[in-house]
């Protein structure tokens, strides 16, 4: 895989998803919203997604790097302040999450939550990766936090879950569309890849709250709107399609691509 440098990352999906909101913007909401057009978009992703899983090992990491390749300042994506916030999670924040516990449940057979001491106890990986953004930045930070498998090793998935879900606190875009709290998916290859990390410090920190304190996803193959922030609960499931919009996401239900791998 290529390297590219901090801030000039424009893959295939960003040509497509910007594409597609130029056309918007031009006059042309008619076309995008044309079944047709929906089914060209739909059968895109699936190639990428296809081609990504026949032609990457599953354990294939993404590119690492170095400390002195942090960038100064790593800019956040997403709900980046408090009013985006539920009351119950700012409560949390004032006593720095002491009390606060992620839930893992759904597809599992031992349902549980966790403190941040509990999933500090359970070991760490620290990656410095890079961040690319569907809008066309990106930044390279380092990150701690547990891994994903060990926590759902914790719980054991049932047989028929496919899916985890990530239920954030943070309602996106509330000033725009009311309370539509964001929520992401990934599937088991993704789920279970060694650098797929929740993550509770950013650059040897706690993560400040505009990345997504107290604990974000870190799915390092994908681009950053699959790495949900503010995360409340987790949820093994065997399908996407019950789900709020239906699509595995909250930028998905608007029209992004599912899997954003790059």
């Amino acid at each position: 895989m290529a390297l590219i440098k901090p801030g000039l990352v424009f893959s295939r999906r960003q040509f497509l998803v910007s594409g597609a909101a130029g056309l918007a913007l031009g006059g042309c909401d008619r076309l995008s919203e044309a079944p047709s057009f929906q089914q060209l978009l739909s059968a895109a992703e699936q190639l990428s997604y296809s081609t990504h899983r026949s032609l990457l090992p599953r354990q294939a990491l993404a590119p690492e790097y170095s400390a002195r390749d942090v960038s100064r300042t790593f800019k956040p994506n997403g709900a980046q302040d408090s009013y985006n916030l539920d009351p119950e999670y700012l409560e949390h924040a004032k006593d720095r999450y002491v009390r606060w516990r992620l839930k893992v449940e759904g597809l599992v057979m031992r349902p549980a939550s966790f403190s941040l001491a509990d999933l500090r106890a359970m070991g760490s990986r620290t990656q410095i990766t890079r961040h690319d953004c569907v809008e066309g930045w990106s930044c390279i930070g380092s990150w701690t936090g547990t891994p994903l498998a060990t926590v759902l090793d914790r719980v054991t998935l049932r047989p028929e879950a496919r899916f985890i879900v990530f239920h954030c606190a943070d309602e996106q875009l509330r000033y725009q569309e009311g309370a539509h709290t964001y929520y992401e998916s990934i599937d088991l290859v993704d789920a279970f890849h060694p650098q797929t990390i929740l993550a509770y410090e950013m650059n040897g920190a706690p993560v400040p709250l505009a990345n997504g304190a107290p604990l974000r996803l870190r799915v390092e193959r994908q681009l950053g709107y699959k790495m949900a922030k503010f995360i409340a609960r987790i949820e093994a499931v065997d399908r996407l399609d019950n789900i709020r919009g239906g699509h595995g996401g909250y930028w998905e239900d608007s029209g992004y691509e599912w899997y954003a791998g790059i």
